[in-house]
């Protein structure tokens, strides 16, 4: 007689469990593709004086940045920088940097529209980390 039971045999999946090492390095490639290829519609408002012409100071402009992705993904990247100030012109765009995890990413970002003080501006985070 086997010791089988009645309804045959029984078989149990056995996953394995990731090691300490593994689950960091996880963890980084799921928050790494938070960032990829997000892409948001803002809009702004920004000061400027009498005579001179609009524009988003670089500092704002981060936070901005930051703060809009905290709302899509989840939680804000550890720091957003801009090398200049966007001007509030139709077409005008810059160039910031995310960097969050130890991996840094392009943000693209476009004037869309200018309707006073206000800028609306797309953003779109690269695809890869540089």
């Amino acid at each position: 007689m086997s010791n089988l039971p009645r309804n045959g045999p029984r078989y149990a999946t056995v996953l394995p469990t990731p090691n300490a090492q593994e689950v960091p390095a996880m963890r980084r490639l799921v928050q790494s593709a938070a960032w990829a290829a997000t892409v948001l519609a803002t809009t702004m408002a920004c000061s400027f004086s009498a005579g001179t012409s609009v524009s988003v100071d670089k500092d704002d402009l981060a936070k901005e940045i930051s703060g809009q992705l905290e709302k899509q993904v989840g939680r804000a990247p550890e720091s957003v920088e801009c090398p200049e100030n966007l001007k509030g012109e139709v077409g005008a765009t810059t160039r910031c940097m995310l960097h969050d995890g130890g991996e840094t990413y392009g943000v693209n970002v476009n004037v869309t529209k200018v309707d006073g003080s206000d800028v609306n501006f797309d953003l779109k985070v690269d695809d890869q980390p540089q």
